[in-house]
């Protein structure tokens, strides 16, 4: 029985999991040389033993039991030597293609257009999956900008609202000539939401009409241009001192 103390027990590798590592590792070999029996044990089939066969004649070179190649001898024909008058010829055998599936001639040919023209297909969908995000994104840009634009024409035609309310009562003006040329006034008790529908829509006029209308009728009435915030003395005045009837041409 070995001492505890002596070198040989100290030298023992006694970390914990390492037998269990050991055994696994012991195992996996068995189960590799198992498998490499049954591999040489293992009935070889024809087509196996054909193609070893094949494959061993292939690489061995050609002797003179050859008779094409006691021939090419007879001629002066040397082994590495190129073929042809002048040596311009092959030098390797022509390689041997072993067709080994049960597919026609031209079958792969077909195979490889057939997957050339879904590769192709498949490139116009990603181009026109491209080209449709794009203009989706177009889209949305001019939605995004015609939107704001009509809300600052809104704000514009507010605006008119208010100056041309507040410029015809200065007048004494007691009703717009437009129910729409001055702001609705806001009623605690709200009508009937059909009739307020019908009241909003009296005009069938977009709100770059309105806008366009009623500035129209400040600068003549009033000689009020929104676009400057000034009321000019007269339509001469006007004229020769305001840029024009527009946000684009004052801009």
């Amino acid at each position: 029985e070995e001492d505890y103390m002596s070198d040989l027990f100290i030298k023992q590798d006694v970390r914990p999991g390492l037998p269990m590592v050991r055994r696994m590792k012991e195992a996996i070999h068995k189960e590799e040389k198992q498998k490499e029996a049954n591999e040489k044990n293992r009935q070889k089939s024809i087509k196996e033993e054909e193609k070893e066969r094949r494959d061993l004649v292939l690489k061995s070179a050609l002797g003179n039991e050859n008779k094409g190649f006691a021939l090419l001898q007879k001629m002066g024909y040397k082994s590495g030597q190129a073929l042809g008058k002048s040596g311009e010829g092959i030098v390797e055998p022509i390689p041997l293609h072993i067709k080994t599936g049960r597919s026609g001639l031209g079958h792969e040919e077909l195979k490889k257009r057939k997957a050339e023209e879904k590769l192709e297909n498949y490139r116009q969908k990603l181009h026109m999956k491209k080209q449709a995000n794009e203009q989706a994104a177009d889209q949305f840009r001019i939605r995004f900008k015609n939107k704001q634009e009509e809300r600052k024409m809104e704000g514009d035609l507010r605006k008119s609202q208010r100056a041309c309310q507040q410029l015809d009562m200065q007048k004494d003006i007691d009703a717009p000539k437009e129910t729409w040329y001055w702001l609705e006034p806001e009623e605690e008790d709200k009508k009937d939401e059909k009739d307020k529908e019908d009241e909003c829509t009296s005009s069938d006029l977009s709100v770059s009409e309105k806008l366009h209308i009623l500035t129209a009728y400040l600068r003549e009435e009033h000689f009020y241009c929104i676009w400057c915030g000034t009321t000019y003395e007269d339509s001469e005045d006007l004229s020769s001192n305001c840029p024009g009837d527009s946000a684009a041409d004052h801009d």
